[in-house]
This record gives C-alpha cells, structure tokens and sequence, in this order.
C-alpha cells in the first residue's frame, strides 16, 4: 500500500517508537497482529559510540519481527553519523532520528523536538546519519517549538533534500508535550510540500481513527504509539476483543513473548506495568488490575491471567 526507499508495506499501520514500551516482545507481538513494521524505542548514539550494555541490549532482534526500524537520538552530528554506522551493522531496514521527542532529558542536551530549533545542526545531523547507513533513512519529528513557530513544512523540506527517505510528523509541538490535541493541517501541509513519504502521528486510538487520519491529510501511512499499549489488535482488522476471556488471552501471549526475550522475573514490576495496560480501561477490573500489582511472582500473575470465557459466549 506504500513504499518507504525499496520497502514496500501492505498496511499503512506502523507501531511508534514508545521509551520504556517498543521493545522486542512488544514488537513481535505487533507484528503479529498486522503492524506493518515497529520502531524500536529511542537508542542513544553515545550508547553506541561507548558501546554501553545497556544500549547495545536495546538492540536485540530476530528474523521473525522483521522488517524493523531502530531509532536513533542525539544532538551531535558526528556521533550521530557514527552511531548510524555501528546501527547498520545490526541489519535494520531502517533508521529513524529522532527530532521529536519532548521530554526534558532529551531536549536539554540539545536532542529529539529541540532539534527544530536548530535546523542547521539537523542538517548536519541528517547528512552524516545518510552518509553512513547503509539502510533507508527516515526522520520524526513534530509541528514546531510552539504554536508561534511552526516551521515544519521547511523542516521537512530539508530532511528530504538531506536525503531522507520519509518523515513522521507527530502534529503536537514541543511545548505541547503529549497534552492538548493534534492539528491535522500540520501534516497536511507536510504532505502537500514533500516527493517522499509522508507519516502521520498523533491521537490515534483505533484502526478507523487512523484511516480518517489518512483521508483528511493525505498522508501515506499512520504511526501508532500510546494507542497500541495493551492494544496491540489496533493493528488487525477485527479490532480489540469484546470479552475480558480474550483480552487476557492476548496479555497471556504478550507475557510469554517477554518470558523469552527478557530476564522477567528480575524486571517483575515492568512486567506488571505491561500487563496492567490490557485491563486499564475495562469496566469492573479495577480489582485485577490492583490484584496484578500486587502480584508477588510470575507464577502469581500467570494465575491471575487465566480467565475463562463465559458460558455463553463459548
């Protein structure tokens, strides 16, 4: 349906970079429910530069989760080329800047959404992360610094004489963080001024949200990020389950994906957070979710998981 550089996609439904989220098991599960690709969560350059467990753990992957994009954050153009080099190696299909990302750990060091106030230095940024992949290049990014300064129409513009092969335009601001709403002009207007691929973010909760997203901007493909948490049929035709007995099957399914790919017992209270977010806008699981948190083990919480459906929906 849409074609990013030599990559082409049957659905325009992508799984967005999400910190603490989009990790492996996450992005399997995606897949499997009809993502198109995922984009792994933020990777520092320095942590690849300095070759940092903890970064290079990030950047586990297997063939079954292909194709995947891995995302790269930092404000320093040489690491940032270096860092693209090191990430080539991994064999992604692609990589992502990231030059959207509002949290203050981020933007105070010059990164992610502060980079569209520093346009020359994401210039540079992009050329020298073009110059050393050897994949497709895409760039994140945002509507502006604020509503007085929405420069994303250039911004993109020079992303792609940079040579960037699509850009995301999540339609919030940098002040605005994750509050207030989208402004679908915003990537309208992206769209209308770019050759390339054109993905839209942004306030999509459901499959029908974001092909209306796409018929009123015109943008090629929609990247979903929060909706997707203990939600990951957003991405299939059937949509979310009706029955508590198959949403918990789906959290059964996600749990034991992070079984195998993850120390889960020694990151128990990252688990719980995962599985919570299956429950969190169910009517009358207010107890689960409590009895979830306070499980002691993954035995406990498998337990806890183990919902039968009802009698007459058999």
């Amino acid at each position: 349906m849409f074609s990013i550089a030599h990559h082409r996609f049957e659905s325009p439904f992508i799984l967005a970079p999400l910190a603490g989220y989009t990790d492996l098991p996450f992005r399997l599960l995606c897949r499997r429910y009809g993502a198109s690709f995922c984009v792994s969560e933020m990777i520092s350059c320095h942590g690849l530069v300095y070759n940092q467990s903890n970064t290079l753990r990030m950047l586990e992957s297997v063939p079954q989760e292909k194709p995947v994009s891995f995302q790269l954050f930092g404000a320093e153009p040489e690491a940032m080329g270096e860092a693209a080099a090191i990430l080539s190696d991994r064999k992604p299909e692609m990589i992502d800047i990231n030059m959207g990302c509002p949290v203050r750990k981020v933007t105070r060091k010059g990164g992610g959404a502060a980079l569209m106030t520093t346009p020359q230095i994401a210039r540079r940024i992009i050329l020298e992360v073009v110059k050393n992949a050897s994949v497709p290049v895409t760039v994140k990014m945002r509507s502006g610094k604020d509503q007085a300064t929405i420069n994303c129409v250039e911004f993109a513009r020079m992303a792609e004489e940079c040579g960037a092969s699509a850009v995301t335009i999540h339609a919030r601001t940098w002040s605005q963080g994750f509050s207030g709403t989208i402004n679908p002009d915003h990537i309208l207007m992206v769209k209308s001024a770019l050759s390339i691929p054109v993905i839209g973010n942004g306030d999509i909760g459901s499959r029908r949200e974001g092909l209306e997203m796409m018929k009123r901007t015109g943008c090629d493909a929609v990247m979903i990020g929060r909706g997707a948490l203990g939600n990951p049929w957003i991405f299939s035709d059937q949509g979310r389950p009706a029955t508590l007995a198959a949403i918990s099957a789906g959290a059964r399914e996600h749990l034991s994906l992070i079984e195998a790919y993850l120390p889960a017992e020694r990151i128990l209270g990252y688990v719980k957070n995962q599985i919570c977010r299956y429950f969190r806008s169910l009517p009358d699981c207010s107890a689960l979710r409590k009895n979830i948190f306070g499980a002691g083990d993954l035995p406990a919480l498998k337990k806890l998981l183990e919902i039968p459906p009802d009698p007459g929906q058999q």
